[in-house]
């Protein structure tokens, strides 16, 4: 199943420092990787997806964290819930681990 991807403006700001900032061009590029994977099979060994239990969508969803990177310091995640509908996930944060505020 295909999802279509959406941001929070939060997430959309998120991104687009990320792509502005050109001593994180690799992150950009590993971020960018993940969401690709995301769009075609969120169960991708390379996601590490699991629910995040201290955070929840706006209006009470189950939040999930897919890695964008591993075994690197403030190593960068990506939170997201299912929907607003169905096939659509919303992403609510790209942001270095564990720097998620609810």
């Amino acid at each position: 199943m295909r999802f279509a991807i959406l941001f929070t403006k939060v997430a959309d700001e998120h991104l687009t420092k990320l792509e502005q900032d050109t001593s994180k061009k690799k992150i950009f590029k590993a971020v960018c990787k993940t969401l690709a994977f995301m769009e075609v099979n969120l169960r991708h060994p390379s996601l590490q997806t699991h629910k995040f239990h201290t955070l929840s969508g706006s209006q009470g969803q189950e939040v999930f964290e897919s890695y964008a990177q591993q075994h690197t310091p403030g190593a960068y995640r990506i939170f997201w819930y299912y929907g607003p509908a169905k096939s659509q996930i919303t992403i609510v944060a790209i942001v270095p681990h564990p720097n998620i505020k609810k």
